[in-house]
This record gives C-alpha cells, structure tokens and sequence, in this order.
C-alpha cells in the first residue's frame, strides 16, 4: 500500500523513463497496428460512434506520442488521481486491515464532488438495473472483464500533420452517439480477408443484459483449429453453422464489447481470399452466413437443450473464474466504481437462469431487428470490400439496411 500510494501522489516521472515508455508506445503501435484481430476494433468503434467518446483512441496516435511530456502527464494525474474516483480493493485481508492501511497511505488526499457522468450514446431507454455482461471472447477472462465500462477504441490517425492536443476538460465531458457506417481497409499483404459486422447494444445497467450475454454464448465461435475440451464452445452455432462446414473460413466468433449505456454486439470472420475459381472467398460471399446466424436468432424456435447448455456454459465461466485471487479483486474495484456495490456471483447465476427463449427473441428484435432502428457498422479488411451489404442484410430480415 506504502508503494502504490507513493505511486499516486510523487509520481518521480524522470524524462528518461518518458522517453523510454515513448519508444514503448511506438513499438505497441506498430504491433497492434500489424494484427488484425487487435486493430479492427479499434476501427469499429471508431467506424460506430464516428470517433467521437467511445471512438476517442484507446491507443495513443502516433502523432501525439512526443506531446505526453512530464507536464501534461501530471495534468492528468491531477484531474484523475482523486479520491472521489479512486476504489482500494482488497482480497485475502481483514477488512478492518485495508481500511486503517487506506487511511494511514491516501487521507492526505482531499476530496472534492465531480458532476455525474454524461450519457454517452443516443440510446435512452436504458433501465437502471445493476447487472454484468460477458466480454468479447479475445478477453482473457470473463469474470475480470464483466464490468469493464470505461474503454474505447480508434484506428490511429494517419494524418501527418500534428493536430492540437485536446483539453482535458473537454475529454470529460465529451459524449458519444452510435452512428453506425462502413468502412474499408485495403491491405494486399494480408493472409486473410476479414469482415466484421455489428450493432448498438445494451449497456452495462441495462436489465436485458444477461439475455445478450447468453446470446453472445450461444453464438460463441472461435477458430478452425481448436483442442477442445469442456467449455470450448465446440458445439456453439457459429461453430456447428460454419466453421465445421467451410473449412475455408480461419475464423469466426460472436463479439461483444460492453460499457456503462452502450456496447457493440455482432459477429466476424476470417477466410482465405479468393484466389482461383474453387479457392476462397469474398467478403460479399462471407456476409450472408454471418446474417443468416443473426436471423436465426430473429425467427427460429431456440431449442431448449441449446439454449441452456449456453446459460450453463456462462455460469460456469463465472464460477471457475472466482478462483483466482487478482480476478477477484480487479473485478471487486470494478463493480464498486460501475455499481457502487459487490454482486455476488450467485445473484449473477440467478439471473443467467431466468433468460428463455421468449426473451432471447425479444432482445435479439431490439438489438437487430428490422422494426429496431439500430443502424449496423460493417468493417472489411483485405483485398476486396464487401458489396451491398444494406441489401444483404434487409434480405435476411435484418435491421441497419437503410
């Protein structure tokens, strides 16, 4: 406690050390940047909420790395590292232990009331209901991830010219609003195509939260080459629908990244290009089966076998992830900042049980459905874009084609 408070408050940051973590960010950028399952979603948000909010970068654009000097760094410190935003959790200690170390380390800090939060989407219908979500399935665990809320992606600006930075008073108050859109990215080199396909989803309070959190499990996905095993998702739609039927798509996995009043729920893929008249695909040819999993969920019975070996796979992914101790206390200091309160994981199983296949309906028409309104976000990336794709999808009944 001693160090990490001594972190907060006399943060030393040396010039050497900010220039070192500056070369740091530039060879995180270039990585991030050659992977295309890193850097596609980072564009999709920006694609979806036409960067702005939840489409601000979460990676530092390469043209700002040399304006983050010691000055603007404890700029920052000093509107962030406040008592009014900070959460000490702890796990494996008396409670009684933390609160005297807390006091001893941070009751030098004084506090002083922020506004509240600022709506950051267009979406204003969203119940005020405590509740989790899973992540995207890249995530590396679902328990630490379940109230992830503060994140949000952009594709790093190309533009040469160095841009003023933007104030921090108008960061904080910057809101978002899901547009929706289309982009393509044109890369020759790259060994697959890859398409994803999205839509605005429910926020983190929102009460149908579980159902698209059970949604997103029994679509689960994943590569063409898996080790299986229990909770693999071997039998999820996205495998039994298409990977193990076209061997030519690499792979492809539901998706789902959540924040407090907004999230992208969709799906994408990864295939081998068209390269002779039997070899490959184009994204125009992927689209439709990607659609087809998604009005399947609009207009077909969901059998009940299917659906609760989905909700049984949720809950234990939960379960299993209470077992580890940093799991636990990153997502205790997550749920008190999101809900201001700990969610027991038996409350959470509680209502992962109560998702039928009424409200898996009822949802999947609120999210895409074509009475929903909801606007679709399509990226591709590789050597071909995806060709009228607001027709494919009002072909299959979908909503966002207009």
């Amino acid at each position: 406690m001693s160090l990490i408070a001594d972190t907060v408050n006399n943060a030393a940051l040396l010039p050497e050390e900010i220039d070192a973590q500056r070369e740091a960010a530039r060879y995180e950028l270039r990585e991030v940047s050659s992977k295309p399952e890193m850097i596609i979603p980072e564009i999709l948000h920006d694609v979806a909420y036409s960067g702005r909010g939840l489409g601000n970068p979460l990676l530092c654009p390469e043209e700002r790395i040399d304006l983050i000097d010691g000055q603007a760094m404890r700029a920052y410190m000093k509107e962030w590292y406040k008592p009014e935003r900070i959460v000490i959790a702890g796990a494996g200690m008396p409670h009684e232990e933390l609160v005297e170390l807390a006091d001893k380390y941070f009751s030098s800090m004084k506090y002083a009331p922020i506004p509240p939060p600022q709506l950051s989407t267009s979406r204003s219908n969203v119940q005020q209901t405590p509740s989790h979500l899973l992540p995207s399935t890249p995530q590396p665990s679902l328990y630490k991830s379940l109230t992830r809320a503060a994140s949000s992606y952009l594709y790093p600006s190309s533009s040469l010219a160095t841009p003023d930075p933007i104030p921090l008073t108008s960061a904080l108050n910057s809101t978002s609003t899901y547009t929706g859109g289309h982009r393509f990215v044109y890369d020759p080199s790259t060994e697959f195509n890859h398409l994803y396909l999205a839509f605005e989803g429910v926020g983190i309070h929102d009460e149908d939260i579980y159902t698209l959190a059970t949604m997103q499990v029994l679509l689960g996905g994943g590569g063409s080459f898996s080790a299986g095993g229990p909770g693999k998702g071997m039998y999820s739609r996205l495998y039994t629908h298409i990977l193990n039927h076209y061997p030519q798509v690499d792979h492809c996995s539901s998706f789902h990244h959540i924040y407090t009043d907004s999230s992208l729920f969709g799906i994408f893929a990864s295939f081998v290009p068209l390269q002779g008249r039997n070899q490959g695909n184009t994204p125009s040819q992927i689209l439709p089966h990607l659609a087809h999993q998604l009005s399947l969920l609009l207009y077909t019975p969901l059998a009940k076998a299917e659906l609760q070996r989905a909700k049984n796979q949720l809950k234990s992914s939960l379960v299993m992830a209470l077992e580890s101790r940093a799991i636990e206390v990153e997502d205790l200091g997550r749920q008190i900042l999101v809900h201001n309160r700990k969610i027991p994981v038996s409350e959470m199983c509680e209502r992962i049980d109560e998702v039928d296949a009424e409200r898996i309906h009822r949802v999947a028409q609120r999210i895409f459905g074509p009475k929903s309104g909801n606007k679709a976000t399509v990226v591709c990336m590789g050597k071909e874009d995806v060709k009228d794709w607001r027709a494919e999808l009002t072909k299959y009944g979908l909503g966002g084609g207009a």
